[in-house]
């Protein structure tokens, strides 16, 4: 026999009770109005409560309204910085001494500061340099004593906790986990305490762990290196522009003060909502909300993105000569995520690239035999601001990128010229519903779900009201949208073009001319 799991049961009962939601109208939209509450703090920050008694456990996920694309020059990949800080600790946890540890991380942080200055001097004096240097590596050792490793983590297992995570977007931080529903104290006293009391423990040592994450991402990796050209051309001015884990010389220059700074601005707690779904009670629940997120001061709202990307006016094109396999990469400008015009995208992107019936694939890899691998992406890399709609064929081998690019071409013309069968709208409009269903089962689903939909329209209702916007798509729609997005001066396309690797002899050759 088979023993399932609460998260297991709460997420059986919990599709039930969405297919329910999801297959009827407002009627059964304000049934789960019902079970949900909003409460806002007096410091700005949301909470979303959905009562769902269905197992003993709850699961939450908060949202920053921050990302890469809040980032500016000097300090990329402070955003993704966040994620990896996320589960250091506090005040109290994963360290021996904390009011000790924080004087010694100020004098670790002084001691950097100095070192940086001289090394970014016009003329930096090797002595003084090695000096400095000698200095910061001996506060660090200092720091480390204090820190108790894997604390926050063995205190979360301990207590019976699972899907502890955390996720940096082009324009969103996600921080999420699931614990047993006697623990929602617990989850208030952590949550509160490592946002309204942020230590930058191990920064400078998990700065080098996201160094070789992007030397493993983007520099050692094909496609990586295409996907950073490729962003780097498509965007003239958006911060989008830039590559999520950061540029590597910014890695090397990031810092604690760096980090406080981006901190006070960007994790304001008007800035942050969080969605809790489970077996919880609002009238018990806000006054341990009130308690320990109350106890935050409230900061700034942070400013608004005033960079606009213009609209493009000719064709953009990257050939990356490269050992690594071929590909082609082709994209389109396209409105936010929040625009009207949004489950149009969806449905272009079904009807092209979803599954072994859509054309893309029937076209390049069944009939054709020219790709291997067709697939596309609605909203690269966000979607709060304009952004992209684009897709990715790897060619077969014995084709060309030449051949790969004109049929993929040749498909979307035809989505400017003629317009989809009825069976396609109507297979997408099942297979958007079904996703989103499938999304929303577990408790941890539907509360990353209503967090970050609340984050971009403000209304987490706007989750469930995706059905009516998928039902109201035609394929007019679907023509009128691509006529206007499909055409050559709206296009960045990108292909690695295979080069053999260089020769070693080549390669001693060319340093000696160097």
């Amino acid at each position: 026999m088979t023993r399932s799991s609460p998260l297991q049961t709460a997420a059986l009962a919990a599709a039930a009770l969405l297919t329910a939601t999801l297959s009827a109208g407002a009627q059964d939209l304000a049934s789960f109005e019902a079970r949900t509450t909003v409460h806002r703090l007096a410091n700005g920050w949301t909470f979303l409560i959905v009562e769902r008694p269905v197992a003993p456990v709850f699961s939450f996920c908060t949202v920053a309204d921050v990302g890469s694309a809040q980032e500016v020059p000097g300090i990329t990949g402070l955003a993704h910085m966040f994620e990896h800080m996320a589960f250091k600790g506090g005040r109290t946890i994963g360290t021996r001494d904390g009011e000790a540890e924080a004087k010694v991380l100020a004098a670790l942080e002084a001691a950097y500061q100095a070192w940086q200055a001289e090394r970014l001097a016009p003329r930096p004096d090797a002595q003084k340099l090695e000096t400095l240097l000698a200095t910061f590596r001996q506060r660090q050792q200092e720091a480390a004593a204090f820190v108790v490793q894997g604390e926050f983590d063995d205190v979360f297992t301990r207590e019976g906790g699972a899907d502890l995570n955390a996720t940096t977007l082009a324009d969103a931080t996600l921080y999420y986990y699931s614990l047993p529903a006697n623990k929602i104290e617990l989850f208030a006293f952590l949550e509160s305490e490592r946002f309204g009391h942020p230590v930058f423990r191990e920064f400078y040592e998990e700065r080098d762990v996201v160094q070789e994450e992007r030397r493993q991402r983007l520099e050692g990796s094909g496609f990586g290196r295409l996907v950073e050209q490729f962003g780097i051309t498509a965007f003239d001015a958006h911060p989008y522009k830039q590559p999520g884990v950061g540029y590597m010389s910014d890695l090397q220059s990031i810092t604690i003060t760096d980090a406080e700074a981006f901190f006070q601005t960007w994790y304001a707690p008007s800035n942050l909502t969080t969605a809790i779904v489970g077996d919880v009670q609002a009238k018990t629940l806000i006054p341990l909300l009130e308690k320990y997120f109350g106890r935050i001061p409230a900061l700034p709202a942070p400013p608004p993105l005033r960079t606009v990307e213009p609209p493009q006016r000719a064709e953009k094109t990257v050939i990356l000569e490269d050992s690594a396999q071929p590909m082609i990469l082709e994209a389109y400008h396209k409105p936010a995520g929040t625009h009207p015009d949004q489950a149009v995208w969806e449905a272009i992107d079904d009807v092209l690239t979803n599954g072994r019936t859509s054309r893309l694939y029937r076209s390049l890899v069944r009939d054709q035999k020219i790709a291997v691998e067709v697939e596309s992406i609605t909203d690269f890399p966000g979607e709060k601001y304009p952004n992209l709609w684009a897709v990715l064929a790897v060619p077969a081998v014995g084709a060309t990128n030449e051949q790969v690019q004109a049929a993929l071409r040749a498909e979307l013309d035809r989505l400017r010229r003629e317009d989809v069968t009825a069976e396609e709208l109507a297979r997408f409009k099942a297979r958007a519903k079904a996703s989103l269903l499938r999304s929303l089962r577990s408790n941890l689903g539907l509360a990353i779900g209503l967090a970050d939909t609340h984050r971009l329209h403000g209304d987490w209702r706007e989750l469930f009201r995706a059905v009516d916007r998928y039902d109201r798509v035609t394929t007019a729609d679907i023509r009128r949208v691509a006529g206007a997005a499909f055409r050559a001066s709206n296009r960045t396309s990108a292909q690695i073009v295979t080069t053999p690797p260089a020769a070693p002899a080549d390669e001693a050759a060319e340093k000696e001319k160097s």
